[in-house]
């Protein structure tokens, strides 16, 4: 990869995906932004959608309260964070899907990494695009 790095909205099942298994695309994607070669960006609210789900499901993925705490405030120091406004809702066929897609518009990101591509249908009017961590580490890195 070369030039400026690439922007994403990353989608929570991906986050929890490669914190439940280190064999999979998404555990290798979240080494890749650590490696500071993709740039995430957040906003508050996606910020509260990790934390929430990282928390109704840590014993699943084996996390102490603190390791919760240091990881959400890793990823705020990795990120850009995004204002989102809510001016159009809704878009999407579930509705809390809707402020990932006004993240990815707000910011110029582009991209929304997830592996729900069906809960993102028709974004692409806004210049947005949804990918999975598969297609995303074959396309761009």
């Amino acid at each position: 990869m070369t030039g400026k790095k690439t922007r994403i909205v990353l989608d929570t099942n991906v986050l929890y995906a490669g914190l439940y298994s280190s064999k999979g695309v998404s555990f290798r994607l979240l080494q890749v932004i650590e490696k500071d070669r993709l740039k995430i960006v957040i906003s508050t609210t996606l910020l509260f959608e990790y934390e929430e789900i990282l928390k109704r499901n840590q014993a699943i993925l084996g996390l102490s309260d603190g390791e919760i705490e240091r990881l959400l405030d890793y990823f705020c120091l990795k990120s850009d964070h995004q204002r989102i406004h809510f001016l159009w809702r809704p878009q999407l066929p579930d509705p809390k899907d809707d402020h990932i897609l006004e993240l990815a518009v707000a910011s110029g990101t582009g991209l929304i990494v997830t592996y729900n591509a069906k809960d993102f249908k028709g974004i692409a009017s806004f210049g947005v695009r949804s990918i999975t961590p598969k297609e995303l580490m074959e396309e761009i890195l």
